[in-house]
């Protein structure tokens, strides 16, 4: 058979199997009215020219899509768990997932137009860093849902954890194993940063200490350049809260070639993450509910896609993970 310099499409199937493009059609949605010998037959054909059915012109088709478009960034391992309870959710819902990528070759704006162009009843955004005005443009043409993320936009619902307790919760563990000297690594503007920021200064203040915050950001080598500067200019701390998992992942990387954890600094993440988890990492951390978050967002995305009420869902509570980077001040 001769090369081919295009994908292969349906009526080149049907013309190799031998049969209509209706009935290649109909095998392909695994719809009634086809045989079992034909269905064998058209699969065959499709395998061998490498066929690929094109799921959106399938979806452009009916009247109601029932595909929700989620956004994530592939850097963060929290958007991955939050992909996977999205999944559990959207199928309990009878909806289906589009997922489009963030990447550092891929901006924010591309990977919403690849949704928007499968025609998604409603979008999922992950952590967005779109500007609020960005957002209430988009949400002035479908559903919008940020998770993830604090943000106040015109049609734009929210589903988030509480940062605030979140972040108290892990500065009193802190306080209550005896550290009076704690410091914070911060995520600079990354969602959820401003509300950690301010409710440990908080934490500390109410309890007679002073904050000590040391500029950083979320990942693993900002939690590492975070801690060389810990070391060298702060050496009498002995407790450390981390904007997220990721940074204090990078962070216990340098730490530890010099001081021993938890015995000599503790230090706590945030967000649970699977990496949060591992036994050479076994992090004390901040758990989100991704089961909890994933169900309000398919929640308020089938309650805005189907019906005119509209609630603002209340923030989720967080919950502590006693792991082993913690441990009481000597």
């Amino acid at each position: 058979m001769a090369r081919r310099d295009r994908p292969a499409t349906m009526e080149d199937v049907a013309s190799l199997a031998g049969v209509s493009r209706a009935l290649v059609s109909i095998v392909y949605r695994d719809a009634p009215g086809a045989s079992e010998a034909t269905r064998a037959r058209v699969l065959a054909a499709g395998t061998k020219l490498g066929y690929r059915p094109d799921h959106r012109a399938r979806l452009l088709g009916r009247t109601r899509t029932r595909l929700l478009g989620v956004t994530f960034d592939v850097r963060q391992p929290f958007h991955g768990d939050l992909v996977e309870s999205l999944y559990t959710a959207a199928e309990s819902a009878g909806y289906e997932l589009a997922l489009s990528a963030v990447a550092p070759t891929r901006d924010e704006p591309r990977a919403i137009q690849s949704l928007l162009d499968y025609r998604c009843e409603a979008l999922i955004l992950l952590g967005p860093m779109l500007a609020p005005s960005a957002l209430a443009s988009l949400a002035a043409d479908q559903p919008v849902i940020v998770v993830a993320r604090k943000v106040s936009a015109a049609g734009v619902d929210v589903v988030r954890t509480d940062d605030t307790a979140g972040a108290r919760l892990a500065t009193e563990h802190l306080i209550g194993l005896g550290h009076t000297e704690i410091a914070h690594i911060d995520g600079a503007r990354s969602p959820g940063a401003t509300d950690r920021r301010a409710s440990y200064r908080t934490t500390m203040r109410r309890a007679g200490l002073t904050p000590l915050v040391i500029p950083a950001g979320p990942t693993e080598n900002d939690g590492a350049l975070a801690a060389k500067q810990l070391l060298d200019t702060h050496p009498t701390v002995t407790a450390v809260f981390t904007f997220n998992d990721r940074s204090a992942v990078g962070f216990l990387d340098t730490v530890r070639q010099s001081r021993q954890v938890p015995t000599e600094l503790s230090v706590i993440g945030y967000d649970d993450t699977t990496i949060a988890a591992l036994s050479h990492i076994n992090l004390t951390t901040i758990a989100q509910n991704t089961p909890a978050l994933a169900d309000q967002a398919l929640q308020q995305a089938h309650s805005r896609t189907t019906t005119s009420d509209h609630t603002t869902p209340t923030p989720i509570a967080p919950r502590l993970v006693r792991r082993t980077t913690t441990g009481p001040r000597l």
